[in-house]
C-alpha cells in the first residue's frame, strides 16, 4: 500500500483524487496549504504527491524543490487548473513527474499515478541492489539543490556512453562538468581531449581535428593523429560547440554518426571509439533558425542534456565556494587562511555575477591580493565595481519600494534579454581590465586564472579594446 498526499485548496478535487487514490487500495492524506503540504511531505514518508500550482498562501512550483528533497524524495504530479507553458516546462525541469490539467480523465490520472509508483518501486529495488560509489567531482563545489540536481545527471550520464549536452552561461563550469562525467565513466582511464571550437584556425582546422599525412600540404613534414583519433577510447570534449564553423559540421556529423574519417592527405579511414561531450553558452535552437547551426548536428548532439544554474541562483553555495578558494589561493601563497565577515559574505551573496564562477574566483584572487596581510576580509577588500553596483541596486530597490506600486510601474526598464546582454559585456570588459591588471599583462597567468586558451584571450581583449599592456 503506498501513501499519496494529495495538496490542493478544492475540497471537491481533494476527496476526488483521494477517492481515486483509495480505489486503489493506496492511502490518502490532504493537506489545503502548501505550508500544511510541505510540513507533512517533511514528517511523513509518502510516495507520490499530487501538487495544485494555485494555492492561497503561494504557487505550488516554488515548494517543489523542498517536497521533493523531503527524507522519502516522493515522485510530484502536478495538477492544475490553469494551464501554462512555461509552469509546466518549469514543473519538468525541477523533476516532477508529471503535469496535468483539472478536467482530467479518471484514465489519465490513474496512469500518472500507476507509473510514477511502478517507476519509484523499481528505483528503490535498483537503489538496494546497486553498490553506491562516491561521485568524483573535482573543484564542483556546493550542495545546493539546483547544483546537486546536476550532478545526479552527471552520475546517470556517467553510467552510459550516450552524447552529453551541457549547456549554460559563460563562466557556470562547463568544462568541469563535462571531466567529471568523464572521470565517473567507464572511460576514465583514457585520454580526455578539448577541443576549444573558438580557437579552431580556419586554415589548420580539418588537420588538427582530423589529423594529417606527411607532405599533405606545405610545413607537414611528418603524419600525426588529430584530436579525433586522440581520444580514442576516451573523451572529446568540444568546449562552444556553437562556433563550430559551418563548413565543418557536416563532416563532423558522419564522424559522430559513423566514428569513422579520413586524415588530411590519406585514402586510408581510421576509426576512434570516442565518448562525445559538447558545451556551449549559446542559443543553438535559434542558430537552427538562422541557418548557422545544423540541425541534424544538434539532434546528435543532444542524446543527454545537463542545463548548468547560474551563480546567481545557486545563493547558497556562495559560503562554501567562498571558503574553498580564498583556502586554495592562501595556500598557494604560503599564507594563513583568512577569516571574512558576515558583510562581505553578504555582498558576495548580493551580487549577480554575470561572469559566474569564473568571475566570482577572479574576485577572491584579487580580493586577496588587496588585504595583503589582513585576517580578516571586509567588502572594502573586493573590487570598487561589484561593491559600487551592490550599493547601487539597494539604492533603488529602497527608492522603489518608497514610491509605493506607482513608483514602481513608472520606472523603465529595458527588455530582460537587452539587461542580460549590457550588463553581461559590462562586466566581461571589467573582467578583463581587473585580469590584465592584477596579472601585470602576464598572458599565461592570465589564462591560468581565467581558465581561457591564449587564442580566446587574445580575441576578447581585442573585441574589448584592451591593450596588452594595460
Amino acid at each position: 500500500m503506498a501513501k499519496i498526499l494529495i495538496v490542493d485548496d478544492d475540497e471537491m478535487m481533494c476527496s476526488t483524487l483521494a477517492a481515486l487514490v483509495e480505489r486503489k487500495d493506496h492511502e490518502a492524506t490532504s493537506a489545503m496549504t502548501l505550508q500544511e503540504g510541505v510540513a507533512l511531505a517533511t514528517a511523513g514518508n509518502f510516495d507520490v504527491v499530487f501538487l495544485d500550482v494555485n494555492m492561497p498562501d503561494g504557487n505550488g512550483l516554488d515548494v517543489l524543490p523542498q517536497i521533493e528533497t523531503s527524507p522519502s524524495a516522493p515522485e510530484v504530479i502536478i495538477v492544475t487548473g490553469f494551464g501554462d507553458p512555461n509552469g509546466a516546462e518549469l514543473a519538468i525541469k525541477s523533476g516532477a513527474w508529471d503535469y496535468i490539467e483539472k478536467g482530467f480523465s479518471i484514465k489519465e490520472i490513474t496512469l500518472s499515478l500507476e507509473r510514477a509508483l511502478q517507476y519509484r518501486h523499481e528505483k528503490q529495488e535498483v537503489a538496494h541492489s546497486h553498490k553506491t560509489v562516491p561521485l568524483k567531482r573535482d573543484n564542483i563545489i556546493g550542495s545546493s539543490m539546483a547544483l546537486n540536481r546536476c550532478l545526479e545527471l552527471v552520475a546517470q550520464s556517467a553510467e552510459s556512453d550516450a552524447n552529453v549536452f551541457i549547456t549554460g552561461e559563460t563562466g557556470t563550469g562547463k568544462e568541469l562538468f563535462a571531466r567529471a562525467v568523464h572521470e565517473n565513466s567507464l572511460r576514465s582511464k583514457e585520454n580526455f581531449i578539448v577541443v576549444d571550437c573558438t580557437a579552431l584556425p580556419e586554415t589548420l582546422v580539418e588537420s588538427l581535428l582530423f589529423g594529417h599525412e606527411k607532405g599533405s600540404f606545405t610545413g607537414a613534414d611528418r603524419a600525426q593523429d588529430g584530436l579525433v583519433r586522440q581520444a580514442h577510447r576516451g573523451t572529446l570534449f568540444l568546449d562552444e560547440v556553437g562556433e563550430l564553423p559551418m563548413s565543418l559540421q557536416k563532416a563532423f556529423l558522419r564522424v559522430l554518426q559513423e566514428h569513422r574519417f579520413r586524415p588530411l592527405g590519406s585514402n586510408i579511414e581510421v576509426t576512434s571509439d570516442f565518448r562525445l561531450i559538447a558545451a556551449t553558452n549559446r542559443d543553438l535552437d535559434a542558430m537552427v533558425e538562422e541557418g548557422t547551426f545544423r540541425n541534424d548536428l544538434l539532434f546528435r548532439l543532444r542524446s543527454f542534456i545537463i542545463e548548468l544554474p547560474p551563480l546567481r541562483e545557486r545563493p547558497d553555495d556562495i559560503k562554501a565556494l567562498a571558503r574553498y578558494h580564498i583556502d586554495r589561493f592562501c595556500d598557494q601563497s604560503g599564507v594563513a587562511s583568512k577569516g571574512f565577515s558576515p558583510e562581505f559574505l553578504e555582498m558576495l551573496v548580493s551580487y549577480p555575477w554575470p561572469g559566474n564562477v569564473r568571475e566570482f574566483v577572479n574576485a577572491l584572487d584579487r580580493t586577496l591580493a588587496t588585504a595583503r596581510f589582513d585576517q580578516t576580509l571586509y567588502p572594502k577588500h573586493l573590487p570598487s565595481h561589484l561593491r559600487v553596483q551592490v550599493r547601487l541596486a539597494e539604492m533603488e530597490n529602497d527608492a522603489a519600494v518608497g514610491q509605493g506600486d506607482v513608483g514602481r510601474a513608472v520606472r523603465k526598464l529595458p527588455k530582460l534579454q537587452d539587461f542580460r546582454d549590457s550588463v553581461y559585456a559590462e562586466a566581461e570588459k571589467q573582467y578583463l581590465r581587473d585580469l590584465m591588471e592584477i596579472t601585470q599583462s602576464d598572458i599565461a597567468e592570465a589564462c591560468r586564472i581565467s581558465g581561457l586558451s591564449q587564442s580566446r584571450l587574445y580575441a576578447l581583449l581585442k573585441k574589448s579594446n584592451i591593450s596588452r599592456n594595460t
